[in-house]
């Protein structure tokens, strides 16, 4: 990286990370690359294929994800067996692009077929998400565990249930912190109880990943949605 870069610098960057990632999002759902018939690896493969055409995108900082069905209930650390994605699914994919060494993170969901629960969470996961991050905007000493706890407030407002056992990290320069699991303070999460606007170790300004993962255990379906939550 040749030295610690200017915090506006900082800022570009990572935002300009996350709008190449929106954009990969927006042409895998143009070129209908999640369709009843594949494997979520197949289309993992796929999503992973059009970032190096479009980008030239050669690292992924964390594992690829796409999950649908059943397999929308579990949070990231957990690995279920590759799914056959049906013609009424949901679906939501879960990628860690490197652009020019920024890591972007940047998740969202597709709902297969017409079922109007499944468009309603479709439609909760973004909102909630501009919930959570108006919380964070209008609390200058919120801490990760206060934002988790309001975050999964703000689910069960709407009928849903918290999926994640977090709901969210730091962000950055590849490769970022490494986040060790047992730095709690590096996410949003219970009992991380420092203040999230902070200097980190290097004396650069913390910036946040929100994921909002919503999920109906009864129906057996959830739904995610993350981007960076302090800009943009």
């Amino acid at each position: 990286m040749g030295g610690v870069e200017p915090e506006t610098r900082r800022a570009e960057r990572l935002l300009a990370a996350q709008s190449r990632a929106r954009a990969l999002f927006d042409e895998v759902e143009a070129r209908g690359l999640v369709a009843p018939g594949r494997t979520e690896r197949q289309v993992s493969d796929a999503i992973r294929d059009l970032a190096h055409e479009m980008f030239g995108v050669e690292r992924h900082w964390h594992k690829r994800i796409v999950r649908a069905g059943l397999n929308t209930l579990y949070p990231y650390d957990d690995n279920p067996p590759d799914r056959v994605i049906d013609a009424d699914d949901i679906v939501f994919a879960d990628f860690g692009p490197v652009f020019e060494g920024w890591e972007a993170d940047f998740g969202r969901t597709l709902v297969l077929g017409d079922d109007p629960v499944k468009d309603r969470l479709l439609a909760d996961l973004p909102r909630i998400f501009d919930a959570g991050r108006r919380h964070f905007e209008a609390h200058p000493d919120i801490t990760g565990a206060e934002l988790y706890a309001a975050v999964g407030h703000l689910a069960e407002q709407a009928g849903w249930s918290f999926g994640g056992p977090i709901a969210g990290h730091l962000v950055g320069e590849f490769p970022h912190a490494r986040i060790p699991g047992n730095k709690i303070e590096y996410y949003v999460a219970p009992d991380s109880d420092q203040p999230m606007r902070r200097l980190d170790h290097d004396g650069r300004v913390c910036h946040w990943i929100l994921e909002i993962h919503l999920v109906d255990r009864g129906r057996g379906f959830g739904g995610f949605h993350e981007q960076l939550l302090d800009l943009g």
